[in-house]
């Protein structure tokens, strides 16, 4: 209702004083939080009705279409970018194919796990927090601590090392790989090879490094991203701001260098307490964000190769609480895409009157996921991958891809 489902003739406890904005689709209204994307309408679908939300904070549905209570095989379902990551590589082999650039609940939670195909098919997530700053509520900082455990990742040589050293331990750490390997049970080392394979295709060929160096940008480029508003307080202690936008200039950069599947984040929209103003801080940084990506994929000629998802776990309370904020509300959410040359420039799915309920047309999280493995050239009606038992399964259970869009 304050991004891309207007309903004003309801009561302003329910719409607040957002008001709706025709879009350049006639028949299409948005939100006037969205004037960017608005103009360019043509250039998406906005989906109105999704239904199957888990409800959990852990995005886990965004990343894969299941739900985190789903049952599957020992280890669990995997994320997409995961499966990505395991049948297709990345382009070039100097690049991982799935890269996970979300900051706070997505990482602590681990949203973007590998599940039952094990750590070597896991994202790569590099330490982007002193680049955008994100911060976490006081119950996940120690767990995210825990996690990191110190730890860094590096994506050049250390300067003591050379690439002929870099070379010979490798030679070495092969040899006893092949040692280890025939009393290994749980399939770590497979996932250690894969790892340091990874490792040594980053460190030598510098293309992915080079790619989360936004100072390489064009500092034009760079500004576009950007959106021109004042950086002022936070709507949220946990919001991010305007400076978020470069992180869908990073996701371009890396898909540029091989990269399949890039997740990100911008945040926070928990909006338990003082929905409206801090939708009218958040929502226009995602408009300006999405439409500087369109836009810049468009012009290097990316758009129809690219696939382009903005979404969330599950949806938020059509009446605001006592606080003037949304709670959760897993009944009905929302989705916008663009690119992957699907047939955009449309709506999908309605709601009731009161935005709480799908009325026509309901979406599944795992059609949207289904859709994304189209895009990539995966059936997911037909394409399997094998679980620990030996035994294949299925990309998704339920999904179809959206017909509307690539039938």
């Amino acid at each position: 209702m304050d991004m891309i489902d207007p309903k004003p003739d309801m009561p302003v406890e329910f719409r607040g004083d957002i008001k709706p904005l025709a879009t350049s689709v006639p028949g299409i209204h948005l939100t006037e939080l969205m004037p960017k994307v608005a103009s360019m309408a043509g250039r998406f679908a906005f989906l109105r009705s999704l239904v199957g939300a888990d409800g959990q904070h852990n995005a886990f549905q965004c990343q894969s279409g299941f739900k985190a209570s789903d049952p599957g095989p020992a280890g669990g379902w995997p994320a997409m970018g995961c499966v990505v990551n395991q049948l297709l590589g990345c382009e070039g082999g100097s690049a991982p194919a799935f890269v996970d650039l979300m900051q706070g609940r997505g990482q602590v939670r681990d949203s973007a796990r590998p599940g039952f195909l094990g750590p070597s098919a896991g994202p790569f997530r590099p330490d982007i927090s002193g680049m955008f700053e994100r911060v976490l509520e006081e119950g996940m900082k120690a767990e995210l601590a825990n996690l990191q455990a110190g730890r860094g990742t590096a994506l050049t040589l250390n300067e003591g090392l050379t690439l002929g050293r870099l070379e010979d331990r490798l030679g070495l750490l092969g040899g006893l790989d092949r040692a280890r390997r025939d009393i290994d049970g749980a399939g770590e080392m497979g996932a250690l090879d894969a790892f340091t394979e990874q490792a040594y295709g980053i460190l030598t060929s510098g293309a992915f490094a080079e790619a989360m160096d936004l100072s390489r940008e064009d500092p034009g480029v760079v500004a576009r991203y950007v959106p021109p508003m004042a950086e002022g307080k936070l709507a949220s202690f946990t919001s991010e701001g305007p400076d978020a936008a470069k992180k869908l200039l990073l996701a371009r950069r890396l898909v540029e260098a091989g990269v399949r599947v890039v997740s990100v984040s911008i945040s926070d929209f928990d909006t338990h307490q003082k929905n409206f103003p801090r939708m009218k801080t958040l929502v226009p940084i995602v408009d300006h964000a999405i439409a500087a990506l369109v836009d810049d994929l468009a012009e290097r000629g990316m758009l129809d190769d690219v696939t382009v998802l903005a979404w969330g776990e599950f949806g938020r309370t059509p009446k605001v609480n006592k606080d003037g904020g949304r709670d959760h509300w897993p009944k009905v959410a929302m989705g916008i895409m663009a690119g992957g040359g699907m047939r955009v420039g449309q709506v999908i799915g309605a709601t009731d009157r009161y935005a709480s309920e799908a009325v026509e047309r309901p979406v599944h999280y795992q059609d949207v996921i289904a859709t994304l493995y189209h895009n990539l050239g995966l059936d997911p009606a037909a394409t399997t991958v094998t679980d620990p038992t030996g035994r294949p399964q299925y990309l998704v259970k339920e999904g179809r891809p959206i017909e509307e869009l690539v039938g």
